[in-house]
This record gives structure tokens, sequence and C-alpha cells, in this order.
């Protein structure tokens, strides 16, 4: 069966916003990220240490699918998700062979256990906190029992429009520890590791988290 939510997008005036910016701006935004250095970050090389030979693992919000070009490097089957075409034009580019869906995670097109992984790097950030906690929800359903969820999120009390700075117009959540804590304990994920960092991949404090089904 699909994975889908029972709600309606009531929150689509507060998305689409920032897929408009992401679509209109995705040559500057991508071409920051490309221009990095190749190699992966922290978080998602310990999630992999943990993750089965040749698992397949959900690439949630995979942009220009460079995260998924290490993951494929490492042997990993990877299916990439994200709702702005632009970014998907980018990946089925950089990385031909991958299988890109664009979906929105608010009704994630997979059937149940699919997944050994989930990797969703500042992807449910663009989410209201509640939106965000029923995509984990959903997430815990569509991966496989014993399979790992690797996030990372923006750090912080004040939700809201990016107002000014890079490319405002973008919506941001920002968690505490213990409420992101919560919502990973109350749709059934089992914390395996949770931390706030600050300017490690990305500019600022994030939350950086490993929970298993």
């Amino acid at each position: 069966m699909s994975i889908r939510s029972s709600r309606h997008h009531t929150t689509s005036h507060i998305v689409a916003p920032t897929i408009k910016v992401y679509e209109e701006g995705a040559r500057t935004f991508l071409k920051r990220w490309t221009g990095r250095s190749k190699r992966s970050s922290a978080l998602l090389t310990e999630w992999m240490a943990g993750l089965p030979r040749g698992a397949l693992v959900l690439d949630l919000g995979c942009g220009g699918g460079q995260d998924a070009q290490v993951l494929r490097r490492k042997g990993y089957r990877v299916v990439g998700m994200d709702l702005t075409a632009a970014f998907l034009r980018v990946a089925r580019e950089a990385v031909p062979p991958l299988p890109l869906v664009r979906a929105d995670m608010r009704e994630l097109p997979f059937r149940a256990a699919s997944f050994d992984g989930v990797w969703t790097a500042a992807s449910l950030i663009h989410l209201p906190k509640a939106d965000a906690t029923r995509v984990l929800r959903a997430l815990r359903l569509l991966a496989k029992p014993g399979a790992t969820l690797a996030a990372t999120l923006t750090y912080g009390t004040k939700s809201g429009l990016l107002t000014k700075g890079w490319m405002p117009g973008r919506y941001f959540a920002r968690w505490k520890k213990d409420e992101l804590a919560r919502a990973l304990c109350r749709t059934g994920w089992q914390i395996l590791s949770l931390h706030v960092v600050s300017n490690r991949e990305r500019k600022g404090r994030w939350i950086n988290v490993i929970a298993r089904r």
C-alpha cells in the first residue's frame, strides 16, 4: 500500500512559497552546494556505518542529488525524492541511473516496509512541526523493521518565513531537542543519537538525529 496522509494540505500556503523560491533560485542554491567538497557529512558517514550492504534507502528531499551520489558510491541502492522540479532535473543529469520521484513529503507515494533506511537532510525543516510529525509517522510505516532514519533539522524556538538573508521567502521550522525527541517517540522511532551541532555541514545550529524503526 502507499503511505498517504489522512489530512488535506491545510498548510500548503506555508509550503508553496518555499517551493517557489527553490524553483526560481535552483541555480543559485545548487551552485553553493555543488561547489562544496564532495566528502560526505559526518552524520551521513555515521549513519551509513550502520546500514546493511546493498541497503535500499530513500533520500527524502534529495535536491540536486549530492548525497545520493555519495550513497551510490558506497554501494547503496537509492531512490531520490523531491518536490522541486528544478532540483530533480539537475539530479537526473548528475546521477543518471538514480530513480527519482517528484512528490510532496506529506503524500509519500511508496509501499509500506519498502526501505532499509531514510536520509532526510534539511528537508523536514520546511514543514510546520505538526506536518513534520505526521511525516515522521509515515516514514516509520514505509521503513522495514530495524531500518534507520537520519535527519537534520534547524535548532531554535522561532519558526516562520525567512524575511531577509540568503534566499528569503522560505519557511523554516526550528526545533528544541526535547520536542523533537517527543515527536520521534510519539511516532514510534527509537532514538539512537540526537545532538545539537553548530556550523558543521551548514551554517547555524542544527539538530542531527539517528533513529531506528
